[in-house]
Parts: C-alpha cells; structure tokens; sequence
C-alpha cells in the first residue's frame, strides 16, 4: 500500500513515487511526475498526492494522467484514507492544464481518446473521502477542472485561474462545461467560459468558486497550509458520516429535491447501524470527545 510507516510521532510519512502498472512511471525526464504520503500523528488519515513536473508546469501529459489514475485506484481501496489532498510541488503553478505541446503530435483520433482518458480521471477524484486543492499558483484549463473535480477548493489570493480553453480554439472537454454552472450558476458559468476569463484567487472567492482565498508566502505554499487546516478539521469527524454526506449531496444535486431527500434517507439508514453513531452518543452523554473508527 501507498501508506508511509514513520516512527516519528508528527512528521509525514516520506514521499513515495508511484509504480504504475501497465505504463511508464516516469516522464522523460526519468523523474517521477506524481508522489504520495500518507501524514502521520495527529494528521494522520490525511494523504497528499503532490504534482511535481516542473518542465512542463504540471500539464496533464499522458503519464502524469496515468499516474494519476493508478494512484487514485489504489487509494481509494485504503479505508484509512479520510481526507485526499492535491498539490503542486512546483512553485507557482497548481496545474497549467493540458499538454498541448504533447497533443499536438497526436491524431485526431489520438485527441478524442486522451480526452476521454481525461475526463475519466476527474469522475476518479470524485472519490469516496472528500477532496480538497491546494492552489498556490495557476491552475488553467484542465488544471482548473481538476481543483473543480475536488469536494474543496484552497488557492492563493494571487493564483490565477480560469477555463481559457477558447482562447486556444477549444472548450473545456475535462468537466468544466458541467462543473463550472453547477458550482457557479449557469449565467455566471458561460460568461467565464465565453469569454476565456482568468481570476484571481481573490476574486475567485468572492464568486464562490474557491471556498477559501489566503495572501501567499515567501514559500509560495500558503493555499496548502490552509487546505490541511481544513483536512485537520475535517479528520475527527465521523469518517462513515462524511463520506456518507458526500454521496448524498452529490447525488441529491442532480435530481429533484424529492428524489434527493430520498437519496438522504437511504445514506442516514446506512449510517444508523455504525459503532461511531453509538460512539457519538455515548460521547455527547458522557461530555467527552467522540473516538470516532470508522466502523
């Protein structure tokens, strides 16, 4: 499994490369395009998944999409996975988008997989823990429909980010046109796309696009500091529950409200015969915080 072992009481578990199955691991660089650690301590139940292809500013190229994906499948077997957080190892950038350099040598036929394969990998982070991205720096195209794929979304006052794909003769094939209006509205979503807008993270807050907007560091990673907060908030809840919560928001908003009180229903019912529902009620009578085990 992908989970770090440490001895330390509080340090992360040390950054792994991923081995993929089936496909290059590396790029062609011979460096690793994605690694992942499992925190430990009182962060554990916190992993990251940490972009790192700085030649290209973390654009999604073939293996980093494979990667991607192989990492994604074999967390999402690990139940002590509670929150899933990505970032960039590259400064100023989260994620530049799609490599077009890479699809420009491709077929047509070539384009219409690759964006298949991409618009798979964004349904994948819609993973059972809940999501969140770290925006320290420009997340365009692609980028930006990765970190809208995410449950959370952090960025830098100062990052930049937008759907620009036709201002490159193309529209947004990775979720954005489905994702943008149901976070934003429809009105508010085609303006942006039309018009191939770039925001702030600043002004992105103020449209409720990012949940929390914060001034950047002289290390240029203050959006992942204020992303583990929220994981840090997130950890002692209830881990049945939130996922729980999760599905039944998410489906709830795609049907009616009637069929989305059902949904309801039928996540509350599942959760009804959990240890950490007892747990929580024997906590709440014996004034003591809840021990939550995901069981």
């Amino acid at each position: 499994m992908l989970r770090a072992l440490t001895s330390a009481l509080r340090l992360p578990g040390p950054w792994r490369s991923l081995r993929t199955r089936g496909c290059a691991s590396h790029g062609a660089t011979g460096d690793p395009e994605i690694q992942v650690r499992a925190l430990t301590g009182r962060d554990q139940g916190i992993t990251e998944i940490l972009m790192n292809r700085p030649s290209a500013r973390n654009a999604l190229g073939n293996v980093l999409v494979s990667q991607l994906l192989e990492a994604l499948a074999q967390l999402r077997e690990d139940q002590q996975v509670r929150v899933l957080l990505f970032r960039s190892g590259v400064k100023g950038v989260f994620c530049a988008g799609a490599d077009l350099k890479e699809r420009e040598q491709m077929s047509e036929a070539e384009v219409g997989i690759f964006v298949q394969r991409l618009r798979g990998l964004m349904n994948e982070i819609a993973f059972p823990a809940p999501t969140i991205a770290a925006m320290d720096g420009f997340a365009l195209g692609g980028g930006l429909e990765l970190a809208l794929a995410c449950d959370l979304r952090v960025a830098a006052s100062s990052a930049v980010m937008g759907l620009i794909e036709t201002t490159r003769g193309l529209l947004p094939g990775a979720g954005g046109t489905q994702r943008l209006p149901r976070c934003l509205g429809v009105a508010l979503a085609k303006e942006l796309i039309f018009t191939g807008r770039r925001l702030s993270g600043a002004q992105a807050q103020a449209l409720g696009l990012v949940n929390h907007a914060v001034s950047q560091n002289e290390e240029g990673n203050a959006a992942y500091h204020r992303a583990l907060e929220l994981a840090q908030e997130i950890l002692p809840q209830a881990p049945i529950a939130v996922r729980l919560g999760k599905v039944a928001i998410d489906r709830g908003m795609e049907v009616d409200i009637a069929s989305g009180m059902a949904i309801e229903g039928i996540c509350y019912a599942q959760n009804i015969p959990t240890q950490d529902r007892l747990e929580g009620m024997a906590a709440f009578r014996e004034k003591r915080p809840p021990r939550f085990v995901g069981k």
